[in-house]
Parts: structure tokens; sequence; C-alpha cells
């Protein structure tokens, strides 16, 4: 009998749990998986899909470049790591392998001057990301010559936003849902070919995990020490400035595009902000 009542016992609970595991499956759909904290579907009364350029040489964008604490260094060594997977854009689609990633990050026929050699010895150092072993490996690499190909992290200074504004009527607010991030190297950076080259673009769900996994990921502040922040946070909290780029629209243009670029591009990024801005404090007003 006990023998019975243990199997009966046994099989309701395989079944609980195999109900109860589909209901865990089922529960996921109608959800973004790129989100950080997505929002059912059903839950969505606005979205628009907006890319921001994010300038970090900026004043208020600098606490992301801390010197030997970029944003950049901390993402390209995780990277390396394998971390960190890169994608070609942000569509994040389409994975790089290593080896096209570091061609991405590089300048094919550079050599470093002695001032970059000191200076990437030691970074590397200072890499916590790097065993004892592939730490010297790498800074004998540099004495050799070898590995000065590679643009510094602090090049890559511009950062690019793909972010959905959402308007989550079950909580009756806004929200800006930051999907992918990618980087770029300027074009006044890149050599004699003078034109803008993408690093990477990265899902923000694996930057935030990395960025809240890591006490080296910092947000600097300059006018408290004690009040550092993750990176994780200070994305969250939008402690960056950025002019808007583009708004989805079915011809898939920039602003500037569409209204001729110079001052009537930025006007437009400004406006388009306000419009932001206003659209969740208008919305109950009738």
């Amino acid at each position: 009998m006990k023998n019975v009542m243990k199997g009966i016992f046994a099989g309701t609970l395989a079944l609980g749990l195999s109900t109860f595991g589909y209901a865990q499956e089922a529960d996921t759909r109608g959800y973004n998986p790129n989100s950080v904290r997505p929002i059912h579907e059903s839950d969505i009364m606005f979205k628009k899909t907006v890319w921001t350029n994010v300038d970090l040489n900026e004043k208020q964008n600098r606490p992301f470049m801390a010197v030997n604490n970029e944003i950049t260094r901390f993402v390209i060594n995780a990277v390396k790591a394998g971390l960190l997977t890169p994608y070609t854009n942000d569509s994040l689609m389409t994975k790089k392998t290593p080896e096209e990633f570091v061609k991405d990050i590089s300048a094919a026929g550079t050599q470093m001057t002695e001032e970059d050699r000191r200076f990437e010895i030691q970074r590397v150092r200072e890499d916590d990301f790097l065993t004892p072993e592939e730490r010297n490996q790498r800074i004998a690499e540099i004495q050799r010559g070898g590995g000065g190909n590679e643009y510094p992290p602090a090049y890559f200074t511009q950062m690019e936003l793909k972010e959905d504004f959402i308007f989550d009527k079950q909580r009756s607010r806004a929200y800006w849902d930051i999907q992918a991030v990618t980087f770029w190297l300027p074009a006044e950076k890149n050599g004699d070919l003078g034109i803008q080259k993408r690093m990477a673009a990265f899902k923000f769900k694996d930057l935030y995990k990395l960025f809240k996994s890591s006490p080296n990921a910092i947000w600097f502040n300059s006018q408290n020490n004690q009040e550092h922040k993750n990176l994780a946070d200070a994305f969250e909290m939008r402690l960056f400035t950025g002019r808007i780029i583009k708004v989805s629209n079915p011809d898939d243009r920039e602003l500037n595009d569409i209204y001729e670029g110079g001052r009537k591009g930025m006007l437009a990024s400004e406006w388009m902000k306000q419009q932001l801005m206003e659209y969740e404090h208008n919305l109950w007003e009738f």
C-alpha cells in the first residue's frame, strides 16, 4: 500500500512540475527577449524605436571614459575574454567572430609610438580579465612590436543607443528600453580613410549583466569619489546626454536626411526629444 501511495505521489509531483514548466515557458511569450525588464506586448499602448548618438567626449559623458576605466576598454577586454558577444549591427542578428572583431578595432599598417607602447603595457598589467600567463604573453608581444595595430580603447568615443520608447498602459508611465549599444571610431581618428568605423554592436541585456557582475565597471563620479556608479546603473539612470539621430520610419531615414542636415537637422533632433518627453505628460490631459 505504501509503495502504491508513493507511486501516486511521485506521478502527481511529476505532473505538477511539468505543468509548472509549461506555464513558465508560456509566460515568456509576448515579451521582448532583448529587454532587461520586458513589458508584455498586450500592455504596450505606444512604442517608438529611437536611435541616439552619445558623444563620449562631451563633459556630461566623460564619466563613462575615465582614464584606464573607459567603457570601451571594459567591453573590448570582455569580448577578448569570451564573456561578451559582438554583433555586426544593432539588428543583433549576425554575430562577429573574434577575428572579425579584432580586425574592426585595428588599423592595418600602423605602429605604436614608444609612449603608446608604455601606456599599453601598463593597461595590460592592470587588466583583471587576463591570467598571469596571458598578461606576460601580451606584454612580450607589445615589447616585440606586435599588437600595435589595435586602436586604443579611448579612441572609440562615439556610442549609439537603439531604444524603444514605450508607454505601459498597465502602469500609466513611459519607459526607455535600451535594446542595443554600438560603439564607433570617429572619422578623425580613422587615419587617412577619414570615415566613421563601427567597432561592434552589443545587446544591452548582455552588457547589463556583465556590468552588474564586475566591480570594475565604473561610471566615474568626479563630484564624489565615494559615490561612483556601476555602468549598468548609469545607463538606467540615464546619466548621459545625446542627440536623437533617427526615429523609426518606413523609409529608415535619419533626421539629417529628412531635414537636410545642418541646423535643421539639429533642431529636428531637439524637437523630437521634446515631442517624446511631452507625450506621456499630455496623454491623459483629456
